[in-house]
Protein backbone atom coordinates (compact mmCIF):
# COMPACT_ATOMS: atom_id res chain seq x y z
CA UNK A 1 0.00 0.00 0.00
CA UNK A 2 1.21 3.39 -0.97
CA UNK A 3 2.40 5.80 2.04
CA UNK A 4 0.89 8.81 0.11
CA UNK A 5 -2.43 8.52 2.85
CA UNK A 6 -1.27 11.83 5.06
CA UNK A 7 -2.89 13.45 7.56
CA UNK A 8 -4.68 11.95 11.08
CA UNK A 9 -8.24 11.99 12.51
CA UNK A 10 -6.85 13.34 15.48
CA UNK A 11 -6.99 16.99 16.15
CA UNK A 12 -6.04 19.01 19.02
CA UNK A 13 -8.14 22.39 19.56
CA UNK A 14 -6.38 25.64 20.83
CA UNK A 15 -9.59 25.15 23.92
CA UNK A 16 -8.95 21.67 23.94
CA UNK A 17 -7.15 18.88 25.98
CA UNK A 18 -3.68 19.68 25.46
CA UNK A 19 -3.82 23.36 25.65
CA UNK A 20 -4.28 24.76 29.60
CA UNK A 21 -2.35 27.71 30.90
CA UNK A 22 -3.54 26.63 34.13
CA UNK A 23 -1.91 23.13 34.06
CA UNK A 24 1.23 21.18 33.12
CA UNK A 25 0.65 18.54 30.84
CA UNK A 26 0.71 15.90 33.81
CA UNK A 27 -1.77 17.47 35.38
CA UNK A 28 -4.46 17.21 32.35
CA UNK A 29 -4.40 13.33 32.32
CA UNK A 30 -4.35 10.34 34.13
CA UNK A 31 -1.92 7.52 34.85
CA UNK A 32 -1.59 6.04 31.58
CA UNK A 33 0.07 2.44 31.13
CA UNK A 34 -0.22 -0.54 28.20
CA UNK A 35 -1.54 -3.33 29.11
CA UNK A 36 0.63 -6.02 28.29
CA UNK A 37 -1.82 -8.50 26.88
CA UNK A 38 -2.61 -6.57 24.14
CA UNK A 39 -0.40 -3.19 23.42
CA UNK A 40 -3.48 -1.36 21.16
CA UNK A 41 -5.48 -0.44 24.43
CA UNK A 42 -3.83 2.04 26.59
CA UNK A 43 -5.22 1.32 30.40
CA UNK A 44 -5.98 4.44 32.87
CA UNK A 45 -5.42 3.31 36.65
CA UNK A 46 -7.83 5.55 37.28
CA UNK A 47 -11.19 4.68 34.91
CA UNK A 48 -10.07 0.96 34.34
CA UNK A 49 -8.81 1.66 30.51
CA UNK A 50 -9.78 3.53 27.58
CA UNK A 51 -9.57 0.75 24.59
CA UNK A 52 -8.59 4.24 22.11
CA UNK A 53 -7.43 7.59 21.81
CA UNK A 54 -11.01 8.51 21.05
CA UNK A 55 -12.09 7.47 23.91
CA UNK A 56 -9.26 8.79 25.53
CA UNK A 57 -10.76 11.94 24.39
CA UNK A 58 -14.29 11.47 25.85
CA UNK A 59 -13.02 11.03 28.99
CA UNK A 60 -10.74 14.11 28.64
CA UNK A 61 -13.96 15.96 27.90
CA UNK A 62 -15.78 14.41 30.47
CA UNK A 63 -13.84 15.22 33.16
CA UNK A 64 -13.06 18.96 31.94
CA UNK A 65 -15.36 20.92 34.45
CA UNK A 66 -13.38 23.57 37.09
CA UNK A 67 -14.26 20.86 39.76
CA UNK A 68 -13.23 17.70 38.28
CA UNK A 69 -9.99 19.58 37.60
CA UNK A 70 -9.39 20.22 40.94
CA UNK A 71 -9.71 17.03 41.77
CA UNK A 72 -7.00 15.73 39.42
CA UNK A 73 -5.05 18.38 40.55
CA UNK A 74 -5.12 17.71 44.19
CA UNK A 75 -4.13 13.72 43.21
CA UNK A 76 -1.59 14.87 41.05
CA UNK A 77 -0.04 16.54 44.35
CA UNK A 78 0.21 13.98 46.15
CA UNK A 79 2.68 12.31 43.77
CA UNK A 80 6.15 11.93 44.08
CA UNK A 81 8.29 14.14 42.10
CA UNK A 82 9.37 10.98 39.89
CA UNK A 83 6.14 10.03 39.14
CA UNK A 84 5.00 13.09 38.15
CA UNK A 85 8.03 13.25 35.63
CA UNK A 86 7.28 9.57 34.23
CA UNK A 87 3.60 10.94 33.64
CA UNK A 88 4.91 14.22 31.64
CA UNK A 89 7.14 11.72 29.95
CA UNK A 90 4.70 9.40 28.87
CA UNK A 91 2.21 12.21 27.36
CA UNK A 92 5.25 13.96 25.49
CA UNK A 93 5.39 10.48 24.04
CA UNK A 94 1.80 10.02 23.34
CA UNK A 95 1.40 13.34 21.75
CA UNK A 96 4.65 12.65 19.35
CA UNK A 97 2.15 9.29 18.23
CA UNK A 98 -1.27 11.59 17.54
CA UNK A 99 0.78 14.99 16.24
CA UNK A 100 0.73 15.79 12.53
CA UNK A 101 3.85 15.05 10.48
CA UNK A 102 6.14 17.82 9.36
CA UNK A 103 5.96 19.52 5.17
CA UNK A 104 9.73 18.00 5.64
CA UNK A 105 8.31 14.18 6.63
CA UNK A 106 5.50 14.52 4.22
CA UNK A 107 7.71 15.55 1.54
CA UNK A 108 9.71 12.27 2.36
CA UNK A 109 6.87 10.34 1.95
CA UNK A 110 6.10 11.23 -0.89
CA UNK A 111 9.77 11.07 -2.59
CA UNK A 112 9.68 7.23 -1.45
CA UNK A 113 6.56 6.97 -3.40
CA UNK A 114 8.07 8.29 -6.29
CA UNK A 115 11.21 6.17 -5.88
CA UNK A 116 9.30 3.25 -5.36
CA UNK A 117 8.75 2.01 -8.64
CA UNK A 118 5.82 -0.87 -8.44
CA UNK A 119 3.13 1.75 -7.18
CA UNK A 120 0.55 2.68 -8.91
CA UNK A 121 0.08 5.27 -11.95
CA UNK A 122 -2.07 7.02 -9.52
CA UNK A 123 -0.27 6.83 -6.27
CA UNK A 124 2.42 8.58 -8.88
CA UNK A 125 -0.23 11.42 -9.70
CA UNK A 126 -1.10 11.94 -5.87
CA UNK A 127 2.75 11.85 -4.44
CA UNK A 128 3.12 14.85 -6.79
CA UNK A 129 0.11 16.29 -6.37
CA UNK A 130 1.48 16.50 -2.72
CA UNK A 131 4.70 18.15 -3.89
CA UNK A 132 3.16 20.50 -5.70
CA UNK A 133 1.79 21.83 -2.72
CA UNK A 134 4.52 21.87 -0.04
CA UNK A 135 7.13 22.93 -2.49
CA UNK A 136 5.24 26.70 -2.71
CA UNK A 137 6.93 27.81 0.48
CA UNK A 138 10.66 28.70 -0.34
CA UNK A 139 12.13 27.14 3.03
CA UNK A 140 10.02 23.75 1.38
CA UNK A 141 11.50 24.20 -2.19
CA UNK A 142 15.31 24.28 -0.86
CA UNK A 143 14.63 21.08 1.15
CA UNK A 144 13.65 19.41 -1.84
CA UNK A 145 17.04 19.32 -3.08
CA UNK A 146 18.06 17.81 -0.04
CA UNK A 147 15.95 15.34 0.50
CA UNK A 148 16.40 13.40 -2.66
CA UNK A 149 13.13 15.15 -4.24
CA UNK A 150 14.65 17.22 -7.54
CA UNK A 151 16.22 13.70 -8.68
CA UNK A 152 13.17 11.25 -8.14
CA UNK A 153 11.13 14.21 -10.24
CA UNK A 154 13.43 14.88 -12.70
CA UNK A 155 12.97 10.61 -13.58
CA UNK A 156 9.41 11.65 -13.89
CA UNK A 157 10.00 13.94 -16.73
CA UNK A 158 10.70 10.61 -18.83
CA UNK A 159 7.59 9.20 -17.38
CA UNK A 160 5.83 7.53 -20.45
CA UNK A 161 2.33 9.31 -19.10
CA UNK A 162 2.05 13.16 -19.84
CA UNK A 163 0.17 13.78 -16.88
CA UNK A 164 2.58 12.98 -14.64
CA UNK A 165 5.72 14.73 -16.60
CA UNK A 166 3.25 17.94 -16.69
CA UNK A 167 2.98 18.15 -13.23
CA UNK A 168 6.57 17.12 -12.94
CA UNK A 169 7.82 19.69 -15.14
CA UNK A 170 5.09 21.94 -12.87
CA UNK A 171 6.80 21.51 -9.62
CA UNK A 172 10.37 22.12 -10.90
CA UNK A 173 9.19 25.53 -12.19
CA UNK A 174 7.35 26.22 -9.22
CA UNK A 175 10.38 25.38 -7.04
CA UNK A 176 12.98 27.58 -8.91
CA UNK A 177 10.56 30.58 -9.23
CA UNK A 178 12.50 33.39 -7.91
CA UNK A 179 14.65 31.38 -6.31
CA UNK A 180 18.33 30.87 -7.00
CA UNK A 181 19.33 28.03 -5.20
CA UNK A 182 17.02 25.59 -6.56
CA UNK A 183 17.51 27.34 -10.45
CA UNK A 184 21.11 26.26 -10.11
CA UNK A 185 20.56 23.13 -8.73
CA UNK A 186 17.62 22.09 -11.11
CA UNK A 187 19.96 23.28 -13.69
CA UNK A 188 23.08 21.02 -12.76
CA UNK A 189 20.26 17.80 -13.25
CA UNK A 190 20.79 18.45 -17.19
CA UNK A 191 17.58 19.16 -17.55
CA UNK A 192 17.16 21.93 -19.84
CA UNK A 193 17.12 20.40 -22.88
CA UNK A 194 14.85 17.94 -22.01
CA UNK A 195 12.23 20.68 -20.70
CA UNK A 196 12.49 22.34 -24.36
CA UNK A 197 11.81 19.06 -25.95
CA UNK A 198 8.83 18.79 -23.98
CA UNK A 199 7.88 23.09 -25.10
CA UNK A 200 7.47 21.08 -28.55
CA UNK A 201 4.79 18.37 -26.65
CA UNK A 202 1.32 17.92 -28.67
CA UNK A 203 -0.38 17.61 -25.52
CA UNK A 204 -0.56 21.56 -25.07
CA UNK A 205 -1.12 21.23 -21.04
CA UNK A 206 2.53 19.51 -20.96
CA UNK A 207 4.21 21.97 -23.60
CA UNK A 208 2.60 25.31 -21.28
CA UNK A 209 4.21 24.18 -18.27
CA UNK A 210 7.76 23.38 -19.69
CA UNK A 211 7.99 26.30 -21.41
CA UNK A 212 6.96 28.05 -17.61
CA UNK A 213 9.60 26.19 -15.88
CA UNK A 214 12.08 27.40 -19.00
CA UNK A 215 10.73 30.45 -17.97
CA UNK A 216 11.40 30.11 -14.17
CA UNK A 217 14.84 29.06 -14.74
CA UNK A 218 16.45 31.48 -16.80
CA UNK A 219 14.81 34.72 -15.76
CA UNK A 220 17.44 37.38 -15.17
CA UNK A 221 19.79 34.25 -14.83
CA UNK A 222 22.77 34.97 -17.26
CA UNK A 223 24.59 31.90 -16.45
CA UNK A 224 21.38 29.73 -17.77
CA UNK A 225 20.61 31.92 -20.31
CA UNK A 226 23.88 30.56 -21.77
CA UNK A 227 22.87 26.94 -21.53
CA UNK A 228 19.38 28.11 -23.19
CA UNK A 229 20.76 29.83 -26.54
CA UNK A 230 23.22 27.01 -26.62
CA UNK A 231 20.28 24.86 -26.62
CA UNK A 232 18.83 26.94 -29.60
CA UNK A 233 16.48 28.90 -27.37
CA UNK A 234 16.13 31.50 -30.10
CA UNK A 235 14.37 29.32 -32.39
CA UNK A 236 11.95 27.98 -29.80
CA UNK A 237 10.99 31.23 -29.43
CA UNK A 238 10.74 32.17 -32.70
CA UNK A 239 8.44 28.80 -33.91
CA UNK A 240 6.04 29.59 -30.96
CA UNK A 241 5.62 32.93 -31.92
CA UNK A 242 5.08 32.33 -36.25
CA UNK A 243 2.95 29.39 -35.41
CA UNK A 244 -0.80 30.16 -35.81
CA UNK A 245 -2.08 26.86 -35.52
CA UNK A 246 -0.33 26.58 -31.68
CA UNK A 247 -2.15 27.40 -28.58
CA UNK A 248 -2.36 30.75 -27.48
CA UNK A 249 -1.12 30.51 -24.04
CA UNK A 250 2.37 29.00 -25.26
CA UNK A 251 2.45 32.50 -27.70
CA UNK A 252 1.69 34.61 -24.47
CA UNK A 253 4.58 32.83 -22.45
CA UNK A 254 6.38 32.75 -25.01
CA UNK A 255 6.18 36.52 -25.47
CA UNK A 256 6.48 37.25 -21.55
CA UNK A 257 10.12 35.12 -22.23
CA UNK A 258 11.58 36.90 -25.02
CA UNK A 259 10.72 40.31 -23.13
CA UNK A 260 12.20 39.16 -20.05
CA UNK A 261 15.47 38.00 -21.61
CA UNK A 262 15.18 41.70 -23.38
CA UNK A 263 14.91 43.14 -19.83
CA UNK A 264 17.50 41.12 -18.61
CA UNK A 265 20.02 42.53 -21.40
CA UNK A 266 19.31 46.06 -20.76
CA UNK A 267 19.96 45.29 -17.14
CA UNK A 268 23.29 44.42 -18.00
CA UNK A 269 24.40 46.22 -20.60
CA UNK A 270 28.13 45.52 -19.93
CA UNK A 271 27.40 42.14 -21.57
CA UNK A 272 27.64 41.96 -25.23
CA UNK A 273 24.19 41.61 -27.02
CA UNK A 274 22.84 37.74 -28.17
CA UNK A 275 22.57 38.17 -31.69
CA UNK A 276 19.13 36.42 -31.30
CA UNK A 277 17.28 40.03 -30.35
CA UNK A 278 18.49 41.18 -33.58
CA UNK A 279 16.88 37.93 -35.70
CA UNK A 280 14.75 39.63 -38.37
CA UNK A 281 12.09 36.72 -38.44
CA UNK A 282 12.19 36.79 -34.64
CA UNK A 283 11.66 40.41 -34.53
CA UNK A 284 8.29 40.06 -37.47
CA UNK A 285 7.04 37.25 -35.43
CA UNK A 286 6.57 39.83 -32.68
CA UNK A 287 4.90 42.63 -34.94
CA UNK A 288 2.77 39.92 -36.32
CA UNK A 289 0.80 39.06 -33.58
CA UNK A 290 0.05 43.01 -32.94
CA UNK A 291 -2.86 41.86 -35.54
CA UNK A 292 -4.11 39.15 -33.30
CA UNK A 293 -7.88 39.11 -32.60
CA UNK A 294 -6.98 38.53 -28.61
CA UNK A 295 -6.36 42.21 -26.79
CA UNK A 296 -3.83 40.57 -24.22
CA UNK A 297 -1.68 39.11 -26.90
CA UNK A 298 -1.67 42.56 -28.64
CA UNK A 299 -0.59 44.21 -25.24
CA UNK A 300 2.39 41.55 -24.43
CA UNK A 301 3.27 41.53 -28.39
CA UNK A 302 3.67 45.66 -27.75
CA UNK A 303 5.72 45.01 -24.21
CA UNK A 304 8.09 43.09 -26.06
CA UNK A 305 8.48 45.47 -28.92
CA UNK A 306 8.74 48.19 -26.49
CA UNK A 307 12.01 46.53 -25.14
CA UNK A 308 13.43 45.14 -28.08
CA UNK A 309 13.19 48.33 -29.77
CA UNK A 310 15.43 49.62 -26.46
CA UNK A 311 18.34 47.18 -27.22
CA UNK A 312 21.36 48.69 -28.50
CA UNK A 313 21.54 46.07 -31.52
CA UNK A 314 17.72 46.42 -32.66
CA UNK A 315 18.00 48.48 -35.80
CA UNK A 316 15.16 50.95 -36.62
CA UNK A 317 14.97 50.14 -40.33
CA UNK A 318 14.16 46.60 -39.84
CA UNK A 319 11.76 47.18 -38.00
CA UNK A 320 10.14 49.55 -40.72
CA UNK A 321 10.89 47.80 -43.75
CA UNK A 322 11.13 44.24 -42.68
CA UNK A 323 8.76 44.03 -39.83
CA UNK A 324 6.36 46.78 -41.47
CA UNK A 325 6.26 48.42 -37.37
CA UNK A 326 4.34 51.35 -38.84
CA UNK A 327 1.56 49.82 -40.64
CA UNK A 328 0.87 47.63 -38.04
CA UNK A 329 0.74 50.13 -35.38
CA UNK A 330 -1.64 52.34 -37.30
CA UNK A 331 -3.94 49.24 -37.64
CA UNK A 332 -3.75 48.19 -33.77
CA UNK A 333 -4.89 52.06 -33.24
CA UNK A 334 -7.89 51.78 -35.63
CA UNK A 335 -8.93 48.29 -33.42
CA UNK A 336 -8.35 50.07 -30.14
CA UNK A 337 -10.51 53.25 -31.39
CA UNK A 338 -13.40 50.82 -32.44
CA UNK A 339 -12.72 49.02 -29.22
CA UNK A 340 -13.43 51.73 -26.42
CA UNK A 341 -16.89 52.04 -27.86
CA UNK A 342 -17.90 48.75 -25.96
CA UNK A 343 -18.00 49.98 -22.31
CA UNK A 344 -17.15 46.48 -20.60
CA UNK A 345 -13.59 46.47 -22.90
CA UNK A 346 -13.21 50.59 -22.94
CA UNK A 347 -10.48 50.81 -19.84
CA UNK A 348 -8.47 47.97 -21.05
CA UNK A 349 -8.75 49.49 -24.65
CA UNK A 350 -7.79 52.87 -23.53
CA UNK A 351 -4.55 51.20 -21.23
CA UNK A 352 -3.50 49.09 -24.56
CA UNK A 353 -3.63 52.51 -26.83
CA UNK A 354 -1.29 54.46 -24.42
CA UNK A 355 1.39 51.59 -24.70
CA UNK A 356 0.61 51.33 -28.04
CA UNK A 357 1.64 55.48 -28.48
CA UNK A 358 4.81 54.92 -26.27
CA UNK A 359 5.84 51.93 -28.32
CA UNK A 360 5.48 54.42 -31.09
CA UNK A 361 7.46 57.32 -29.32
CA UNK A 362 10.39 55.15 -29.15
CA UNK A 363 9.96 53.44 -32.52
CA UNK A 364 9.94 57.37 -34.23
CA UNK A 365 12.81 58.43 -31.73
CA UNK A 366 15.00 55.78 -33.05
CA UNK A 367 14.25 55.83 -36.57
CA UNK A 368 15.21 59.89 -36.11
CA UNK A 369 18.70 58.95 -34.64
CA UNK A 370 19.20 55.81 -37.01
CA UNK A 371 19.00 58.86 -39.26
CA UNK A 372 21.34 61.08 -37.78
CA UNK A 373 23.95 58.87 -37.55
Amino acid sequence: MSGTAYGTDVNFTSGGLLSSTAYEEGDLLPHLDQDDSNPDIIKDEFDGGFSSLDAMLQWAIGHSDPAKLKETAEVQQRLSPSELKRRQAEIKELMEKVKMPSDAELMKIAINDLNNSSISLEDRHRALQELLELVEPIDNANDLGKLGGLLAIKQELYNSDPDIRTIAAWILGKASQNNPVVQQQVLELGVLSKLMKMVKSNFVEEATKALYVVSALIGNNLASQELFYAEAGDLMIQDILRNASIDIRLQRKALLLLTDLAECQLENVDKAEQPFFSNQNLLKSVVDLTASIDLDLKEKALVAIKRLLELKTTEALVFKEFCALGDALNRMRQFLDDLMVDEYQRDHAMDVESLRKEVEYIFHRKLASADMS
